[in-house]
């Protein structure tokens, strides 16, 4: 990126946040410090009103706006695309709110990119996975959880419990929401228990944003995800799998913790951070024909034992039918 794009991209930054620091204009640019004290010099000096200086942060003076934002024909197939995955991946409420904001942000496109949109909008398609298809109901209460912790309200939930499948209400203080596989959950302090609590948005049956606010900080949503990260023992798997049947494992692999592949020639070898042998053995038996279990070794005793229970299990009817 030359100096005259990455200055207007330092604008674009400083307009999207209240107050943005030195140190993360130099993380999204890959630059130095000293790079951006320069560029900040030189916005100053052409007349934009920065306020702020190095060590504490840079915000613009209130009340300057810049012209309409112009995009690129990346951008905006970058925008359709996102349009896409917010209509499978969230519920109806959140989709319609997404939607709104595209078009208001098409209409200060200009015409080339207006059209490039509408040419490649029925070539961009998100489906759903047979095997691992989810139907979310109509509401899954995001955007007034994220209201809630925007103004530090208490929310009113009736939810019900995964295990005995009892419904439980409870007031809660939202900390977070982040999207696992197919489901959304939201991290909250749980006044009934004392405690975080881990809620399946899509369990969640009634969500009530009460006029109670909450003073206690609660740490950054990041430190639960790294808690459950670190809380969970995996085992690194290391499997080779003929070329012709790696496409056919489909996003079945990521449930089983996969990390990365390589070519091998002949074969593909696909590492995986597994939290179950067993669980990881009984779906390597759908294509254990095709591939060859690298380490552990051991999981190669639980893939035979789970095989010769098969095999038991097989003579055993025979048996009774003759």
């Amino acid at each position: 990126m030359n100096r005259i794009d990455r200055l207007s991209a330092i604008l674009i930054q400083l307009q999207s946040r209240r107050l943005v620091k030195a140190q993360q204009i130099a993380d999204k640019f890959s630059i130095s410090l000293r790079t951006v004290y320069r560029d900040v010099h030189a916005l100053q000096e052409s007349g934009v009103p920065i306020i702020g200086e190095a060590g504490t942060g840079y915000s613009l003076m209130e009340g300057y706006k810049l012209p309409p934002v112009m995009f690129n024909t990346d951008e905006a197939s970058a925008l359709l695309t996102a349009a896409k995955l917010m209509q499978s991946k969230t519920d109806k409420n959140s989709s319609k709110h997404y939607a709104s904001a595209l078009d208001k942000i098409k209409a200060v496109l200009r015409m080339s990119e207006k059209d490039h949109i509408a040419d490649i909008d029925e070539h961009v398609m998100v489906i759903q996975h047979p095997a691992i298809r989810f139907d979310p109901p109509q509401e899954l209460f995001l955007q007034p959880i994220l209201k809630t912790i925007s103004v530090k309200l208490v929310a009113e939930i009736i939810y019900t419990t995964p295990d005995k499948g009892e419904k439980t209400t409870r007031k809660i203080e939202p900390v977070g929401i982040f999207n696992l596989g197919v489901h959304w959950h939201l991290v909250a302090f749980c006044r009934l228990r004392n405690d975080y609590r881990n809620f399946r948005t899509d369990r969640i049956e009634k969500f009530n944003i009460t006029d109670e606010t909450f003073t206690k900080k609660h740490p950054p949503l990041q430190t639960f995800i790294n808690k459950m990260t670190s809380q969970r023992e995996v085992t690194k798997i290391v499997m080779d799998v003929e070329n012709d049947v790696v496409k056919y494992l489909g996003e079945q692999k990521f449930y089983s913790g996969f990390v990365h592949e390589e070519d091998r020639g002949k074969f593909t070898r696909m590492t995986f951070l597994c939290g179950s042998l067993e669980g990881f053995a009984r779906w390597f038996m759908m294509f254990g024909d095709h591939a060859t279990i690298v380490e552990p070794v051991e999981l190669n005793d639980i893939i035979t034992s789970i095989a010769e229970n098969i095999v038991k299990k097989i003579e055993e009817t025979q048996i009774l039918l003759t």
